[in-house]
């Protein structure tokens, strides 16, 4: 099973990333599970969401992601705010950070001291070229399925298609799409 921690703030579509991700693995007939983790906050607050995908059994847990194979930030503030590395699988354990930001992965790695893999990516600028606003959700879902492979980048087309208007879903889909091919790996 991957587990996944995806943080955002308020708005900025933590939460629709993981629904869409979610029913993209479900579309390639893997098991999978989404959940939110917030309380009271409001536009613009830290929040967290949780994914996980199994390709052979059911998921049977109902709790936060604890220690997440990946952690995807969508929003570059959260950076200096946040523990967001806390309970990352290191190095050896195959554990991924995938980053909105404008720096590149060994620059992040630095600032952070960061020793799990690490996937950058500039998802505030293709959603602002794309959607013509700064909300990353599904350009970041783009980023993380070229640093993982957690499910093919066309299985996420349905669950796009199905949650948004038409017009409103092509330009997503082009943001996933830019993203993907965007997308800085650590080597």
């Amino acid at each position: 099973m991957i587990e996944v921690r995806i943080h955002g703030r308020g708005g900025q579509g933590a939460v629709t990333s993981a629904e869409l991700m979610a029913l993209a693995a479900i579309e390639e007939g893997k098991f999978a599970q989404a959940m939110p983790s917030f309380g009271p906050e409001r536009r613009g607050a830290p929040v967290v969401s949780y994914l996980r995908i199994s390709e052979q059994e059911r998921i049977r847990i109902r709790s936060e992601v604890i220690q997440p194979d990946i952690v995807v930030v969508l929003d570059p503030s959260l950076l200096k705010i946040i523990d967001f590395t806390a309970g990352l699988k290191q190095e050896g354990q195959e554990g991924m950070i995938v980053i909105n930001t404008r720096q590149l992965p060994d620059e992040i790695k630095s600032a952070f001291r960061i020793e799990s893999r690490v996937a950058v990516v500039n998802a505030t600028k293709i959603a602002r070229e794309t959607l013509g606003v700064p909300i990353t959700n599904t350009t970041m879902m783009g980023a993380l399925i070229r640093a993982t492979g957690i499910v093919e980048l066309d299985s996420l087309a349905g669950p796009i298609q199905e949650r948004f208007s038409e017009m409103l879903a092509q330009k997503n889909l082009k943001a996933v799409q830019a993203a993907y091919e965007k997308t800085l790996i650590e080597e």
